[in-house]
Order: structure tokens, then C-alpha cells, then sequence
């Protein structure tokens, strides 16, 4: 009886340590794990599509990460506050915008590097700021266009 129970023991531990060792693998290839780093902020007057935890990237690449996203109540603009890796030292003149991952993807935060060599420090702002792309009013004006050269041309 005593093989036995020794036996389930060591299958439990064995499972126990696999068991980690995979979480831990998820772990470090996810987006889950925090980026250590410096903090800045960005102000739009939309930031739809953006959440806690939302990519920032710079080039396509992944650099930090969304810490939190407020109103301005002065102002009424979104405040986006991010991370940024610590190794990346993103020019004084640089920009963001509110991006996609496709017609249909993710919002994401793009940064658009300046040429300054000058670096925004922990807690400063991104100046230049453009929200989202708001696809409806966008077909809404092309067919609104069309309509009214549509009307223009009957009327000639």
C-alpha cells in the first residue's frame, strides 16, 4: 500500500512541475507580464478602441504598453497614460495616433518617432497627437459625394 502512495506522490509532484514550467512559458512569450520602463502621457479628442493593456507600438513593433485611459474634465480630451520600454527613447518632437490592426482589428497606440535628439523624460507628453479614423463618417461623406454629383449632374 505504501509503493502505491509513493508512486501517486511523485506522479503528483512530476505533474505539479510541468504544470509550472508551462505557465511560466506562457507567461514569458504573452503580453501579460509587465514592461518595466518610463511613463508618458498623450491627449486625443477621441481614443476609441483603446483599453488598458493596448499595445503601444513604434514600427509595428510592440514597445510598451496602455497603464490607463481618463478625461481630461478642463479640457474633455482622453489622456492616455502608457509605459515605454526602458531602452526606447522616443524623440521630444514625436507624435501618436490611434491605429489599426486591420478594416477589421485591434486599435493599437502608434508612435511615429521625430528627429529631435532630444528625449521625452518619465511623465511628459506626446504633443502631436491624431485620435481614430472613424470609418463610418468616412463612407457616410464618400456616398454623400456621390449623391451630390449625382444631383449636380441632373441638374445640368
Amino acid at each position: 500500500m505504501e509503493k502505491g502512495r509513493t508512486f501517486e506522490t511523485v506522479v503528483g509532484v512530476f505533474v505539479l512541475i510541468i504544470a509550472a514550467c508551462f505557465f511560466n512559458y506562457v507567461y514569458s512569450k504573452s503580453s501579460w507580464k509587465s514592461i518595466d520602463g518610463y511613463v508618458l502621457k498623450a491627449k486625443f479628442d477621441r481614443a476609441d478602441g483603446l483599453t488598458e493593456g493596448t499595445d503601444v507600438k513604434i514600427s509595428g513593433v510592440r514597445v510598451g504598453k496602455i497603464d490607463n485611459i481618463e478625461v481630461d474634465p478642463k479640457t474633455f480630451f482622453a489622456v492616455v497614460t502608457f509605459h515605454i520600454s526602458e531602452d526606447i527613447k522616443v524623440p521630444t518632437d514625436s507624435s501618436a495616433n490611434v491605429a489599426s490592426d486591420g478594416l477589421f482589428g485591434g486599435k493599437y497606440l502608434s508612435i511615429t518617432p521625430g528627429g529631435e535628439e532630444e528625449t521625452l523624460k518619465n511623465g511628459e507628453e506626446i504633443e502631436r497627437t491624431t485620435g481614430p479614423v472613424n470609418l463610418e463618417s468616412l463612407i457616410g461623406n464618400f456616398v454623400m459625394s456621390k449623391d451630390d454629383a449625382k444631383t449636380a449632374g441632373a441638374n445640368s
